[in-house]
């Protein structure tokens, strides 16, 4: 049996050598791809919802939790939406290729270019949607792409590309190999990804945060950049000056799904009203089937409900004494995904807004706004949590290409 690092290598190498035919791709064939691609959700809809089934059949007997099996399933409304996605991608304008920056004199002018990295990895937990996520936003900024699933999702994965993502390359005129996925479930294969700086410089990695740093350690052992989405879990202060009727019901529509990361996870409640406002918002989270960990907690403050395949329907409750005190909390201990502030009271809401350091910022707004598609309009490839300059927050095609200077006669 071939060892996970050679079957790596070998798509890796086979991305390689069809990107080029997608750098130089027009503006009209990439998005003809993205176009069939949407279409091709709707003609293999059977193939992609059987496979899905069967993913879906084999986790639920393994004991697979109920927030990782709702990001496992593809429901004929997912879809839908999946395809919808790409028809908005499609219409999206390119970037230009060329960007005029300054004349230098002498006859000469500055020029800014864009230019494809070449081949980015992708390795990603049990969630088919972001096969076709990540893909399309590869083919929109022209980049070929070695994918590797979290073994779940692995043959909804293979159904996805073999049916809807590489023919429609094909279709389109370019080379189906631009798209590789990794066929093979072992976890070796995460490692061998982020041990190819010559034939993958760059990887996406998304996961539980344990996995993420270790991915990013060996990555950085071998010159392999990343853009890792690792922690999550949103957050909402509770001013003393919020509607109570208008905060309850953001509380709940901030856990409409359990498993994603930019749910509610800590909510964090005004001393002055703490006591008042507790049992509207005991009522509150037990009609959507939450349960409050509330003081004293036997865990980190701001622990990832989502991970936690026993206890996911879970938010923490914690008094603070004010705004201050709330961003102080939300910024550094927290992952630093997205916190938000419900208030009537704008002054407290700019405090808010102002001290806190995380990805993203919302006031009188769920936090699973923070989400590319909700954002901006685009499908993300993930979301990058860095706090130093570079692509921050959803990560779209935009942020998926590297800047060359061109000095060129006027």
């Amino acid at each position: 049996m071939t060892d996970p690092h050679s079957i790596v290598a070998d798509c890796a190498a086979r991305a390689k050598a069809a990107a080029p035919v997608l750098a130089a791709a027009t503006d009209e064939a990439v998005d003809n791809a993205i176009s069939e691609m949407a279409a091709r959700l709707s003609s293999s809809r059977g193939r992609v919802l059987a496979a899905n089934a069967e993913d879906v059949e084999a986790a639920t007997a393994a004991g697979m939790s109920g927030g990782l099996l709702d990001r496992l399933r593809i429901t004929e409304e997912r879809l839908d939406d999946m395809a919808e996605q790409l028809r908005l991608l499609a219409g999206v304008p390119h970037e230009p290729r060329r960007t005029p920056v300054r004349d230098l004199g002498d006859g000469l002018r500055l020029y800014e270019l864009r230019k494809p990295v070449g081949v980015i990895g992708a390795n990603y937990e049990a969630r088919p949607n972001v096969t076709v996520d990540v893909a399309s936003q590869l083919v929109k900024s022209r980049n070929a792409g070695v994918l590797r699933t979290g073994a779940a999702a692995l043959r909804s994965a293979t159904a996805l590309v073999e049916h809807v993502i590489r023919p429609a390359l094909d279709e389109a005129g370019l080379d189906q190999d631009a798209v590789q996925l990794v066929p093979t479930p072992d976890r070796a294969a995460a490692g061998a990804l982020v041990e190819l700086p010559d034939l993958v410089p760059l990887v996406i990695v998304r996961g539980s945060g344990e996995t993420t740093r270790e991915l990013g350690k060996r990555a950085a052992a071998h010159g392999v950049r990343v853009l890792a989405h690792a922690d999550g879990g949103g957050v909402l202060y509770y001013d003393r000056a919020a509607d109570q009727v208008f905060a309850t019901d953001l509380v709940k529509r901030s856990l409409d799904r359990l498993g994603v990361c930019n749910r509610l996870n800590l909510l964090l409640v005004h001393r002055d009203v703490y006591d008042a406002v507790l049992p509207d918002l005991e009522r509150a989270l037990k009609e959507v089937g939450v349960s409050p960990s509330l003081p004293p907690h036997d865990h980190p403050i701001g622990y990832e409900w989502a991970l936690d395949s026993d206890r996911e329907a879970t938010v923490t409750i914690a008094p603070v004494d004010g705004v201050a005190e709330a961003a102080r909390v939300a910024s550094d201990q927290t992952s630093g995904l997205a916190a938000g502030i419900v208030t009537t009271d704008q002054a407290t809401a700019e405090t808010f807004m102002a001290a806190y350091t995380g990805t993203g910022v919302f006031w009188n707004a769920p936090t699973r706004l923070l989400d590319g598609f909700k954002l901006l309009g685009v499908p993300e490839t993930g979301i990058n949590l860095d706090r130093v300059p570079g692509p921050r927050g959803p990560v779209t095609f935009t942020d998926l290409t590297l800047r060359q200077y061109a000095v060129l006669p006027v």
